[in-house]
């Protein structure tokens, strides 16, 4: 494992701001409201001739040890508990505050060693500034102004030496045999409780607040042999019902989430059943074409004439999905997660699945032949031949022509043979129907002089004949 680093600090110093200039990215999200950050967010600090080292974002401690403020609290103490080194991040235009004081007393009980950044240092006096947080007595005071990229490439030749040196990790890329799940939901479904339960620890606050988690987190999780990447995101809400910037920020994570994971596990609340928010998310599913399994979560609160209903209110609700496997689990308390798995497990499969073009076309072949396509004005279209287009979701090109004249019913009765000739589950299927092009399109036929003196002699005979 690479050495790890922690940033820590009060509200709105910029630590996220930091995180992401240090990483060269925009993992952590950022705004000018204090608390948008409350989990931890991992990254890989990389710059050329240098040795890498991992880097891991906080949100900022109010001095709070009740509610959402003590959960962060929390958060960053585990951080600074795993890290060689503390970054502790100080507003160099508002100067220390007793919070600061506070911090600073916390760290050293800690016995961490610690770097004093003084951020947002542009357009002030830095010796001045670095002058009130002389009596602090830290060893390493650095200014930056993370925002600008100021004094970040100063602050990395600080940190390096300070770091032990170990092996680095032969890739740094996607692990290719790691299915990334993303755990999707409107808020207060479930997802952090979720994922804390499978990781067994307090890795993401989990609170009855709706909208606790802002940002989307990935976790890395070995299970029974094989990894994961577990990605706790945002509850999204309907668009119109979306009002704070950093809601807008978290909406739009979310969504990237949705686009980088392989299977997306969608949480209901068993009690609620499937709501209008919830058919937005599953909306957002679908347009990403990724693989679907839906988690009913809070099944254990319910009698069995709630449950009895839930399964009937779920099968209509969610017919235009029925392809994707529904498990009934309990995050708290971590009843069905060995289904779920097992559900993720054949939607990963069935998602990345590869095709040959022979049986893509055998497949085609029968189904024309069990049902071919109706007639439309005079004409049926024609189904040549298919071949494989991608996976996740599984795509099939199809040649022939008159594919215009194909019904939405067909391509649907299409759908669901291929469907259930591949056995395909939790998964959607994408067609692409190309038309073969005319070469005589466009084209004028120019007679030649012999066909046209034919032509005129066929035409006086025909009138003599009249």
């Amino acid at each position: 494992m690479l050495p790890l680093v922690a940033l820590v600090g009060r509200p709105n110093v910029g630590k996220s701001t930091l995180f992401n200039a240090l990483t060269r990215s925009r993992d952590a999200l950022v705004h000018d409201e204090p608390g948008v950050t409350r989990d931890r967010h991992y990254g890989v600090c990389r710059r050329e001739g240098m040795r890498p080292f991992g880097l891991v974002d906080t949100g900022g401690l109010s001095g709070e040890e009740e509610g959402l403020a003590g959960a962060t609290a929390r958060q960053a103490r585990a951080a600074v508990e795993e890290a060689e080194l503390v970054l502790f991040v100080v507003d160099g235009r508002e100067g220390p505050s007793s919070l600061d004081e506070e911090i600073l007393a916390w760290l050293r009980r800690s016995g961490r060693g610690f770097f004093l950044v003084v951020n947002k240092t542009d357009g002030i006096d830095i010796a001045a500034a670095l002058a009130e947080y002389a009596r602090f007595g830290a060893t390493k005071v650095i200014p930056v102004a993370a925002a600008h990229q100021r004094g970040v490439p100063e602050l990395i030749d600080a940190i390096v030496p300070e770091l032990p040196e170990v092996a680095e990790p032969e890739a740094d890329g996607e692990d290719p045999g790691r299915i990334r799940i993303a755990f999707i939901g409107r808020p207060n479904v479930g997802k952090s409780t979720l994922v804390n339960r499978l990781l067994g620890e307090e890795r993401m606050i989990a609170s009855d607040v709706p909208g606790t988690t802002r940002d989307s987190i990935a976790v890395d999780l070995s299970r029974d042999g094989r990894d994961y990447r577990l990605i706790d995101t945002a509850g999204l809400r309907r668009r119109a019902r979306v009002e704070e910037a950093v809601e807008k920020f978290s909406a739009f994570k979310t969504l990237q989430a949705i686009e980088d994971c392989q299977v997306a596990v969608v949480m209901l609340d068993a009690g609620e059943g499937v709501t209008d928010q919830d058919a937005t998310v599953l909306g957002h599913v679908l347009d990403a074409g990724r693989a679907l399994v839906i988690a009913v979560n809070k099944w254990d609160n319910q009698d069995t004439y709630q449950k009895e209903q839930a399964q009937v209110l779920l099968a209509r609700k969610l017919s235009f999905a029925e392809w994707a496997e529904r498990v009934q689990i309990s995050a708290k308390h971590g009843s069905g997660l060995r289904e779920l798995f097992r559900a993720i497990h054949r939607a990963h499969a069935s998602a990345t699945r590869e095709f040959s073009t022979a049986e893509v076309t055998k497949a085609l072949e029968i189904a024309v032949q069990s049902f071919p396509p109706p007639v439309q004005r005079g004409h049926a279209a024609k189904l040549k031949f298919a071949h494989p287009g991608g996976s996740n979701p599984p795509t099939f090109i199809v040649h022939g022509n008159r594919l215009r004249t194909l019904s939405e019913s067909y391509r649907r009765y299409l759908e669901n043979f291929f469907r259930k000739r591949f056995r395909l589950i939790g998964t959607p299927i994408r067609f692409v129907f190309k038309e073969g092009d005319n070469p005589y399109e466009g084209k004028k036929n120019v007679l030649t002089e012999r066909q046209i003196a034919r032509k005129r002699r066929l035409i006086r005979h025909v009138k003599r004949g009249k």
